[in-house]
């Protein structure tokens, strides 16, 4: 024959490759310059059904099949060592159909790996490098929107912006899956599946995620470069991490405590980042800096009149936070007498502003935070028993930092490459001896304290390390005693920092104590950076 033949080959996927192998070439359409042919995928193995052809076809039988069995250990080694070394993450409610996907991928994907819920999404996510995610649709019984999924597909393509996602759907849901390929995915998958189509996709979109990017592990930053929680390695906080991935999806009320610096609005940012109401910001509000006369008005908002500087109809920080989430920092500092009222708000979800009579709906997440022991409170009548079981449906307990401490020098290594950053300097790093001094501190200012130690070396340091010299530090209960008094700064100081550990922390009873509002009192301890 004077025909001039071209093959496209489509090379298939095994793990182990038994020979002989028997392929065949199928004619496309032979005209006198030349012929396209393809080789099909279908032969005989342990894993794939292929059509045996028979051996022994001449030349002149090209126009139908012809053996090509040389061709065999050239494609397996290729392929071999391009498709076997790929992850994929499986995510469906139906433990058979993870069983049975999970047997079926085997041969193709170096790990297989299947969540029953997506609850524990983001933590695989960030565990281990994955190049394709198959998602199902419903996880819920009772639901079969599909808005789950879909939401679970933001989660992901917001954590992992290159990680392909196939989505796993029912015939009913065609034109969802169809949505969510607008909105990132890269295929989609009918149930019931057909193996061979659905191994085809999953591979196509696996190589479709590059290389040369770690889709697994994403920025610590937020576009906006708001610093994200920081977890660490420690055992009591990995468990707090996971706790809190299981809750923030939900729209419980969520009480966070700890000691003061150790980063409780930080974790309820974490949470509201991890929400389904994350499309709108978080309304913050220090209870212990609310005036008690204006509570209401802050809280729940006033109208044009109510008083003699309610000049405009103005809403209060539970209408801002309609469909997001209302963190109350500081709540153990509320005054008995207004507790009442938030508890009223929180259980009837509707405020009525000050001046009106009609009422308003709200739809909010509760987060509140405190670093006050409130059984305590309760049992002494300063705090009501009913409101503490409202905002405690979950309760995150952050650990002092001197609890953890092998969390102190990764910690302040993130805060050496920001204010590196942030103050134009050149990376440095921490000596040996520098890093055994932050870890024996005890840090009764936790992070907070960290942070601001590490901020004044950085600006004072003129080498290319920070040695354990830079780190000025000094154990605030013992200074306090021991130092001598010599301005009335000074003693103002020593009597707040005395009062602070007298009252373990309590603003209210300090301000008490010292004869002072809680306003003059948050001023005094920002004045001395306290």
């Amino acid at each position: 024959m004077d025909s001039v033949f071209s093959y496209f080959f489509i090379f298939p996927v095994a793990e182990t490759v038994p020979f002989p192998y028997v392929v065949g070439i199928q004619r496309r359409g032979i005209s006198k310059a030349c012929a396209k042919c393809q080789i099909i995928r279908q032969g005989v193995s342990k894993y794939l059904t292929w059509t045996a052809f028979p051996h022994g076809l001449t030349v002149g039988q090209l126009s139908d099949f012809c053996l090509v069995e040389p061709f065999i250990p050239a494609i397996f080694a290729h392929m071999n060592t391009n498709m076997k070394n790929r992850n994929i993450l499986i995510v469906d409610d139906n433990r058979g159909v993870l069983t049975a996907l999970q047997l079926l991928l085997k041969p193709y994907f170096r790990i297989v790996r299947t969540l029953s819920s997506p609850t524990t999404l983001p933590a695989e996510l960030r565990g281990e490098e994955w190049h394709v995610v198959l998602l199902d649709m419903n996880f819920t019984a009772s639901l079969n929107t599909g808005n789950e999924g879909l939401y679970w597909l933001h989660e992901i393509k917001r954590q992992c912006p290159d990680l392909p996602v196939v989505l796993f759907t029912a015939y009913a849901d065609i034109d969802l899956a169809v949505k969510g390929i607008k909105e990132g995915a890269a295929d989609f998958v009918v149930k019931p599946w057909d193996n061979q189509k659905l191994v085809d996709t999953l591979l196509t979109a696996a190589q479709g995620c590059s290389k040369e990017k770690k889709v697994s592990s994403p920025s610590y930053a937020d576009k906006g470069g708001e610093t994200r929680m920081y977890w660490g390695e420690s055992p009591v906080m990995q468990q707090l991490r996971m706790l809190t991935e299981k809750v923030a999806p939900t729209d419980a009320n969520i009480l966070i405590t700890g000691e003061n610096g150790t980063g409780k609005e930080m974790l309820a940012r974490e949470i509201h980042r991890l929400s389904l109401r994350r499309k709108q910001e978080m309304v913050c509000v220090d209870m212990g800096a609310v005036s008690e006369t204006l509570f209401e008005s802050e809280l729940f908002g006033h109208v044009k009149g109510a008083f003699t500087d309610a000049h405009a109809d103005r809403p209060g920080k539970f209408e801002a936070a309609h469909r997001s989430t209302l963190f109350l920092d500081e709540i153990g500092n509320l005054p008995y007498h207004l507790q009442a009222k938030l508890l009223t708000a929180i259980q009837r979800r509707s405020i009525v502003r000050v001046g009106s009579n009609t009422s308003i709906p709200v739809d909010i997440r509760l987060i509140c935070a405190t670093n006050r022991n409130l059984p305590e409170l309760v049992a002494r009548n300063e705090f009501r028993e009913d409101l503490f079981y409202r905002i405690n449906t979950i309760h995150l307990e952050i650990p002092a930092l001197r609890e953890r401490t092998e969390d102190i020098v990764p910690l302040a290594e993130r805060f050496i490459a920001r204010f590196c950053k942030q103050y134009d300097r050149p990376l440095v790093r921490l000596t040996d001896d520098a890093q055994a001094k932050l870890r024996q501190h005890p840090w009764y200012g936790n992070i907070r304290e960290l942070e601001h130690a590490v901020e004044k070396a950085v600006i004072i340091c003129d080498d290319t390390c920070l040695s354990a010299e830079l780190f000025q530090l000094s154990d605030r209960r013992q200074e306090a005693s021991e130092i001598p008094v010599s301005t009335l700064e000074e003693m103002e100081k020593k009597m707040i920092v005395q009062a602070l550990d007298t009252c373990r922390g309590n603003l209210s009873a300090v301000a008490a104590q010292l004869g002072i509002t809680r306003q003059t009192l948050y001023n005094k301890m920002k004045k001395y950076g306290l």
